[in-house]
C-alpha cells in the first residue's frame, strides 16, 4: 500500500511545520502549537498537535528559567557543570532502590526533565533509564551497588 495519500501529506508538512515553530520559538505548551499552526492556515485539535509532538519525539527543557519545547539534537550534547545537580534539587522528591533499579519520584509531568539530564551525562553506573509522568527507573549496570548510587542522588537532592 503507498503510504503518499493525501493525508499523509498534510501530515509530513504539518510536522515540518511544527519543528520549525519550536525550533525557532520559545513554545511552551500545546496551545501555543496549535495557534501558531491556525495563524499558518493550518487548523488541527490539540490532541492533533500532542501525537504530532510525540511522533517527533518533542520534549520540555527547562531553558533560561522557562520550560519549553525542544526537539531531539536541540538540547546541548552536554550538560553544563552542576546542571544534573541543580535539576535534581529542583525535580526530584524521592529516590528508591529496587534490585539494580532506583525508582526516582518527580512532581507530575517532570520524569522526562531528569531522565534526559541523566541520559545527557552518562554516568557509568547507568546502563539507561525510563521515564512516565512522574516516575523516572533508572538501570544500573551489573556490580554497581544501587544503595550506594542511591545515596549519591538523594546527596544531590539536598
Amino acid at each position: 500500500m503507498n503510504d503518499v495519500t493525501p493525508g499523509g501529506t498534510a501530515r509530513a508538512r504539518r510536522l515540518r511545520v511544527i519543528a520549525e515553530i519550536i525550533g525557532g520559538n520559545i513554545v511552551s505548551s500545546q496551545e501555543e502549537v496549535t495557534e501558531r499552526l491556525a495563524q499558518m492556515g493550518l487548523a488541527v485539535t490539540q490532541a492533533t498537535v500532542s501525537r504530532d509532538l510525540d511522533h517527533l519525539g518533542a520534549i520540555k527543557v527547562r531553558q533560561g528559567g522557562t520550560l519549553r519545547y525542544a526537539l531531539p539534537g536541540d538540547t546541548p550534547a552536554a550538560p553544563p557543570p552542576g546542571r544534573l545537580e541543580r535539576i535534581f534539587a529542583e525535580w526530584v522528591l524521592s529516590v528508591e532502590p529496587a534490585g539494580q533499579l532506583l525508582v526516582l519520584k518527580t512532581p507530575p509531568g517532570s520524569a522526562h526533565i531528569v531522565g534526559h539530564a541523566l541520559d545527557q551525562v552518562q554516568p557509568d553506573e547507568i546502563a539507561g533509564t525510563l521515564a512516565g509522568d512522574d516516575t523516572l527507573f533508572v538501570a544500573l549496570r551489573n556490580g554497581v551497588n544501587p544503595d550506594q548510587t542511591a545515596s549519591n542522588f538523594r546527596r544531590m537532592i539536598g
